[in-house]
C-alpha cells in the first residue's frame, strides 16, 4: 500500500511458544479513520511511537493509550478516532499470558487494558524508548528485551493438559473440530470441558472454534482478494455465502464485501508470519 511501511522479524528462539509475530507499521498520512480489530486466536500488544490510540467496543466510549495488551475476543473492536500513525505490535499466543504477563488469559479477555496497568513501571519505560530508538531493528531488540525479562525460564503455572490439547487441536485444526470430539479425546464430558475451557481462556470452546475458523477465511481474503466469497465458504466449511456473511456480521460487524472495500485495501500488505505460515 502506498504510504504504509509495515517491518517484521522473526523473535528470539526462547520467544517463539509465546510471540506470533513482531512487527512495526507507519502511515505517511493521515491512517484509516475505522479499522476493525479482528478476534483471532492470539492477544495483541501495541506500543505507539507518537500519540495515544484510541480503541472502542461497538457501542462503547473511545479508550486512548500509548501502549495496550487485548485478549482474546470474539467480536471485532474498533481502532482509530486518534492521529497515531506508527507503532510496534506483537501477537502472543495465549500462554504468553502466564509466561510473560503473568496473568491467567482469561484475566483479559474480551477486554483492553493499559499495558502499565499489567506490567508497571517497565510498560512505561519501553513505550518512552521505542519511541526514540532510531530504527525499526532497534525497536524490535527493545521489545524482546522486556520480553525475556519477564520470561525467566522458570516453571509458570499452566492450565490442565486437557485444557492445552483442547486448544491446540482447534489451533491445529482451525476450527474444524467439534466440542463433543474435543471432550471425546480428552475423556472429559462436553460441559465439563466446555466449563474448565471458557474458566482458562475467556471463551467456550465453541466461540473459539468459530473463531480460528473465521480467522482461517480472513487469512485468505488478505492473500488472495479475488476469492469469491462462494469459494471461501466451501474451503473453510461454512454451509453456503449466506452463512460465511451471517459469520462476518456477528463477529466484524459487517458484510464481507464492506471489510473487503474499507479494510482489505489497507491490510492486504500485511499478511502476518503466523498467518502465513498457518495456510502453508
Amino acid at each position: 500500500m502506498t504510504g504504509f511501511v509495515h517491518r517484521s522479524r522473526a523473535v528470539h528462539p526462547a520467544l517463539r511458544p509465546y510471540v506470533g509475530d513482531l512487527s512495526g507499521y507507519a502511515y505517511a498520512g493521515d491512517p484509516p479513520s475505522l479499522h476493525r480489530g479482528l478476534p483471532s486466536r492470539f492477544l495483541t500488544l501495541v506500543i505507539t511511537l507518537d500519540e495515544p490510540l484510541g480503541v472502542a467496543w461497538p457501542g462503547a466510549p473511545v479508550e486512548k493509550f500509548d501502549a495496550l495488551v487485548g485478549g482474546l475476543h470474539s467480536t471485532a473492536i474498533h481502532v482509530g478516532a486518534t492521529p497515531s500513525r506508527a507503532g510496534v505490535q506483537v501477537s502472543l499466543t495465549p500462554a504468553a499470558a502466564r509466561a510473560l504477563l503473568g496473568l491467567p488469559p482469561v484475566e483479559l479477555a474480551s477486554t483492553v487494558v493499559g499495558l502499565d496497568d499489567v506490567l508497571g513501571r517497565p510498560a512505561r519505560a519501553l513505550t518512552e524508548q521505542l519511541r526514540e530508538a532510531p530504527s525499526w531493528d532497534a525497536r524490535f531488540d527493545l521489545i524482546e528485551g522486556l520480553l525475556l525479562q519477564r520470561w525467566s525460564g522458570d516453571t509458570v503455572p499452566e492450565p490442565r493438559p486437557e485444557i492445552d490439547w483442547a486448544w491446540q487441536r482447534l489451533r491445529d485444526t482451525g476450527g474444524a473440530i467439534g466440542v463433543q470430539e474435543l471432550a471425546t479425546e480428552v475423556g472429559w464430558s462436553r460441559r465439563h470441558l466446555t466449563g474448565r475451557f471458557t474458566a482458562e481462556f475467556g471463551l467456550a470452546p465453541k466461540v473459539a472454534a468459530r473463531v480460528m475458523r473465521f480467522e482461517r477465511a480472513i487469512g485468505q481474503l488478505r492473500r488472495r482478494p479475488a476469492t469469491r466469497l462462494a469459494e471461501l465458504s466451501a474451503e473453510f466449511g461454512y454451509a453456503d455465502q449466506a452463512h460465511l456473511t451471517r459469520e462476518f456480521r456477528a463477529i466484524a460487524g459487517c458484510s464481507p464485501r464492506q471489510w473487503m472495500t474499507e479494510e482489505l485495501p489497507n491490510v492486504q500488505d500485511f499478511v502476518p508470519a503466523w498467518a502465513a505460515e498457518s495456510e502453508a
